[in-house]
């Protein structure tokens, strides 16, 4: 009797390899491995080796299929620096483990990881970035500020019911002014960045007084508000490559933006949605400042870029070549 179960036993575990063998549907031959009659709930230890080395196969075949190659960063003719984005590919040990260790189920777990392009902003040198990569789904509000105090709660609040983190680039005489608001700006988690001293034309400026333009509120920045900053901000949108080549100098990339709200001229909240919403695309840096304009239109212009699926994140966010974190674990579910 226990020869004859034993037999029946072996016979069915042969079928099953073979049917492997002829058939990659991976649904059905993991549900033969994990609920089998015998056992329907099977442990990793329980897993053999031969059933563990093809099941490897199986994800590694797989994982050629899923990867997605980085994207280096580049200069573009019109767009000037534009950041790489990060690959995508399946790590195999990690989803092997993930698979073998999960509860019963009849699907693979399939981990990613994320592998940066060769080449990255940082290797690009001294040119202005007027937007993120293309393939990255995410936008930027940049808020350029100097002036429009009583503005400035009602955008926080926003902001903040939202849940959207802005960059905020604060001229210093402003900030040296209003150390106050700056932190209460900061303290809702936005990123806080450059735009000069006292809102020159820097572009007009001699080697020197443009350094210290910059230095002068990378100063403050730091000792105010404790950061450390990535990102200058001309004022007026003007600069040279001397502009670019002093801020570089500092360690900070000139940032400019690839759709301006133009709330300086009070348009109404509806002229500014209607603006900004034809022109929104991926990595797209949408200028505005504290006015009453932008104070009626923020909302709009967030609500617009979430219905049609954008991420809204820091200038940080959207330049830097990460993916953006919608799945970390994949899985293929049968």
């Amino acid at each position: 009797m226990i020869v004859r179960k034993a037999a029946a036993i072996a016979a069915s575990m042969l079928i099953v390899l073979i049917f492997v063998s002829m058939n990659s549907d991976v649904s059905r031959f993991l549900a033969t491995l994990k609920y089998g009659e015998a056992s329907p709930v099977i442990s990793k230890a329980i897993y053999s080796e031969s059933v563990k080395l093809e099941l490897l196969q199986i994800i590694k075949s797989e994982a050629e299929k899923r990867k997605i190659a980085p994207v280096n960063a580049k200069i573009d003719r019109v767009w000037k620096a534009i950041p790489g984005y990060n690959g995508l590919e399946v790590d195999v040990d990690k989803s092997l483990e993930a698979t073998l260790l999960a509860p019963a189920s009849n699907t693979i777990r399939y981990v990613y990881r994320e592998v940066k392009p060769k080449i990255s902003l940082e290797d690009l040198g001294p040119y202005p970035i007027y937007r993120g990569n293309p393939n990255k789904k995410m936008i930027s509000l940049m808020i350029n500020v100097a002036w429009g105090n009583e503005y400035i709660d009602s955008i926080l609040n926003t902001l903040k019911r939202e849940n959207v983190k802005a960059t905020f680039f604060l001229d210093g005489s402003w900030l040296k002014k209003y150390p106050e608001i700056a932190k209460r700006i900061q303290s809702y988690g936005h990123e806080m960045s450059n735009h000069a001293y006292t809102h020159p034309d820097m572009r007009m400026l001699s080697r020197q007084e443009a350094y210290k333009q910059i230095s002068k509120t990378e100063d403050l920045l730091k000792s105010t508000l404790k950061v450390q900053n990535k990102w200058f901000a001309p004022p007026s949108g003007s600069f040279s490559q001397a502009t670019v080549q002093i801020a570089e100098e500092q360690g900070l990339k000139t940032v400019l933006w690839t759709i301006d709200t133009i709330d300086w001229k009070n348009p109404s909240a509806d002229t500014i949605l209607r603006s900004v919403s034809a022109k929104l695309e991926p990595g797209a840096l949408i200028l505005m400042h504290p006015t009453s304009s932008t104070r009626d239109a923020i909302g709009g212009i967030i609500a617009a870029a979430k219905a049609k699926g954008y991420m809204i994140g820091t200038v940080s966010e959207t330049l830097s070549s990460a993916r953006i974190p919608t799945v970390v674990e994949g899985t293929d579910g049968f």
